[in-house]
């Protein structure tokens, strides 16, 4: 039987290189964004647009759309990055970080619970910029806290869904050369969905809830 994954903000970037990984893999690929892109309509078996993940009513209506699907990995992708400096703090930008980068995946994971069955899992898309250990550079506010939410909201996931047989991870793509860092990275989206998904193939529930670098690096909380 062919397995289905659901990646949210799948039109570009990490998303995108995760949709075009999986196709090729042969499984069914559903792509979540709220503006689809003709180089998404190629890679997803299905597209469902016009979805803000961090408003309740688009969120619902996805998990309609998705009624009776069953789904053996959901990624959540979709993400914001601002720039904050102490002494020029927006709070407008950090609320919205915190919105699609902690609040909303886990508004989908809940959404569709009925669509992941014993033996699926949970990718979390973050940062290691969400390390407290690790920030050692300070600034970045609003994307740091949001980062550490989601992987607190993961890793209480992780415990939940064990029961279940699900299974979560709270995963680092790496510095990514994406519109969101101005193409600045050091990897390609093709690089880091490909370590991206050898960590996700490699997820147990005995090794669920932890925080991994796309290169299999542990990271510290």
């Amino acid at each position: 039987m062919t397995s289905t994954v659901l990646i949210t903000g799948a039109n570009r970037g990490v998303g995108l290189a995760l949709a075009r990984h999986y196709r090729a893999a042969g499984w069914e690929v559903i792509g979540v964004c709220r503006e689809a892109s003709f180089e998404l309509a190629e890679a997803a078996s299905r597209v469902i647009e016009g979805i803000d993940v961090t408003r309740e009513e688009d969120v619902r209506k996805l998990a309609e759309a998705l009624e009776g699907q069953s789904l053996e990995l959901l990624i959540n992708n979709a993400g914001m990055l601002h720039d904050e400096a102490l002494g020029e703090l927006d709070f407008d930008a950090i609320r919205a970080q915190m919105e699609v980068n902690a609040y909303a995946p886990l508004r989908v994971v809940e959404a569709l619970l009925p669509c992941l069955g014993e033996g699926a899992k949970i990718a979390n898309i973050t940062s290691r910029m969400g390390s407290i250990a690790d920030n050692d550079s300070g600034g970045r506010y609003g994307y740091r806290a949001s980062k550490a939410a989601l992987n607190a909201f993961g890793k209480s996931l992780a415990v939940d869904l064990a029961p279940r047989g699900i299974a979560v991870a709270q995963l680092h793509p790496g510095y990514v050369q994406t519109r969101m860092v101005n193409f600045g990275g050091l990897i390609s989206p093709e690089e880091a969905a490909t370590g991206l998904a050898e960590r996700i193939e490699a997820l147990t529930l005995s090794t669920s809830g932890g925080f991994w670098h796309s290169n299999g690096e542990p990271l510290p909380w």
